[in-house]
Order: structure tokens, then C-alpha cells, then sequence
């Protein structure tokens, strides 16, 4: 199966607050994205990375990929205007050229883009993995950046169809073998016990 590795919106801004404030577990999120672009490169999994126009205007160094991520050789950087990374980019001819069946999903923000992609790509049929623990928010008004980020991870788990859906997954697991498959079948013997 081919695969991406999809690493939305973790610019210059983003990271050090000047665009939303203080992400949530920080440190501990940048850790695990850079531990999954490393995963990728071993699997030999494409890595795009996905700049939002809005963050620092669309133009100087704080519109740039976060300076501590490792952008391996072959990697790509495609800019969008929306929280919806298919809209108006070439990510969509793009995947479908490499003919990539799986995508990982990691970055900023929880309850925005990443939702947005997430929902997005399974309404696309690709089988998506959620990293649960390499994206991250800001408190709201209403939520902390935590609650928003576990309601996110329990939402997006299994959204989508009983063909595409999305699985949320640490990224210490072995993210680059989709476990889509096994988790079906697990859902199907669920159904077929019989309730005690």
C-alpha cells in the first residue's frame, strides 16, 4: 500500500504562539511529529507538508515549516487557503499521481484542520491514521486544548464508512502499517457476540 505522511500547518508562528497562542503539550507534539517523519522516511512513505496562507500573512519566516522538523529528500510543501487541505491545492492530483492509498495525519490545529482533513480524506477513500499524539490546539472559551484534542481522537476514531475510515493510533505504534483491516474485523466479531 503506498502511504503519506501528512503534516498540516506546524509553521514558524504556529509553534512559538504569535498565531493562536500556546499550543498544548508542545514540546511533547513537535517530539512525536518529528518521530513520525522519521518513520516515514524509513518506510519509504511520501511526506508532504501543508503551509496554511493565513498564519504570518502567507509570506516571511514565520510562514515557514517549523525549523526543527526534518524535511527529508523528496519531501513536498503545498500551501492552502482553507481549513480544508483538498481545496483549491494540489494535493489531490497529486495523490492520486503517486497513487496513494493511505495517508497519516499529524499538525495544528485539533478542532480545525486537522478535523477538517481527517474528514476530508475518508470522504475521498483513503484509509487515514489519526496521530492522537502529534497535534495539538489552544484552549477556547469554551474547552482546554486537552479536552478539545481527546475529543477529537475520540470522534475521528472509526469516521467514515465501513470500506474508508479513520484510526487514531500513538505514534510509538508501527503507524506505517495500516491496521484498518484487523480493526474491521474486530468491529465485524463484535457484532456477531452475542450479548450476555
Amino acid at each position: 500500500m503506498t502511504q503519506a505522511l501528512i503534516v498540516i500547518d506546524v509553521q514558524q508562528d504556529m509553534v512559538n504562539g504569535s498565531y493562536a497562542g500556546e499550543l498544548a503539550n508542545k514540546d511533547a507534539v513537535i517530539g512525536n511529529i518529528k518521530l513520525a517523519i522519521e518513520k516515514a522516511s524509513d518506510a519509504g512513505a511520501q511526506v508532504i507538508f501543508i503551509r496554511d496562507k493565513d498564519v504570518a500573512g502567507g509570506s516571511g519566516p514565520g510562514f515557514e515549516v517549523f525549523d526543527e522538523l526534518p524535511q527529508p529528500a523528496g519531501s513536498v510543501t503545498i500551501d492552502k487557503a482553507n481549513n480544508n487541505l483538498f481545496t483549491r491545492t494540489l494535493l489531490a492530483p497529486f495523490l492520486k499521481e503517486r497513487r496513494i492509498e493511505h495517508l497519516v495525519i499529524c499538525g495544528m490545529q485539533s478542532e480545525y484542520c486537522i478535523d477538517t482533513a481527517v474528514r476530508a480524506a475518508v470522504g475521498r477513500d483513503f484509509q487515514v491514521t489519526l496521530l492522537e499524539d502529534a497535534h495539538s490546539t489552544v484552549d477556547s472559551p469554551v474547552l482546554s486544548a486537552e479536552q478539545i484534542i481527546a475529543h477529537e481522537n475520540e470522534t475521528l476514531y472509526a469516521h467514515g464508512d465501513l470500506e474508508f475510515f479513520c484510526v487514531t493510533r500513538s505514534v510509538s505504534e508501527d503507524i506505517f502499517t495500516p491496521n484498518h483491516a484487523e480493526t474491521l474485523a474486530s468491529w465485524e466479531a463484535e457484532e456477531q457476540t452475542p450479548a450476555s
